[in-house]
């Protein structure tokens, strides 16, 4: 199944984050996550080394978990909200290939998946030189969205 919002616009994408109940969310705000892609089959966004980095100047491995969940979730709520439904992470693994010390690395989230109680995701995070950082899988349930009460 796919989804009828696909774009590359960041007018648009600024308006679908904005609709989020949190926008964009405080984390990925802290972390520089930009979205420059948005579509069920489709996510993909960029972030920073700088700033994102462990002890040893490396990027950080929870970071680059971060930014593969991001997109991993953005792509399964679009796919969600075409079925009235909402998306929850329920599983995320990350293999690390190599570092990355500074620049600007970025995600492809491709759907593997895209069911009507589940989304899954490959997101491939690479390089300025476009070599691959990290590899992560993400599954979400995607369940009813809760009634809101006035």
């Amino acid at each position: 199944m796919t989804d009828a919002l696909h774009t590359t616009d960041p007018t648009e994408i600024a308006k679908f984050v904005g609709s989020l109940p949190q926008g964009a969310g405080a984390l990925n705000e802290k972390m520089g996550v930009e979205i420059i892609e948005i579509s069920a089959e489709k996510v993909v966004g960029t972030m920073p080394v700088d700033g994102n980095t462990q002890p040893y100047g490396l990027l950080h491995g929870g970071a680059s978990v971060v930014l593969a969940e991001t997109l991993g979730s953005i792509g399964s709520g679009i796919h969600g909200h075409s079925l009235s439904k909402i998306a929850v992470g329920v599983d995320i693994n990350a293999t690390h290939h190599r570092s990355a010390t500074s620049g600007i690395v970025t995600g492809t989230a491709t759907a593997i998946h895209l069911g009507r109680n589940s989304a899954a995701y490959e997101i491939v995070i690479t390089d300025e030189r476009g070599k691959r950082v990290c590899t992560s899988r993400i599954t979400c349930a995607l369940i009813a969205a809760p009634q809101i009460s006035n």
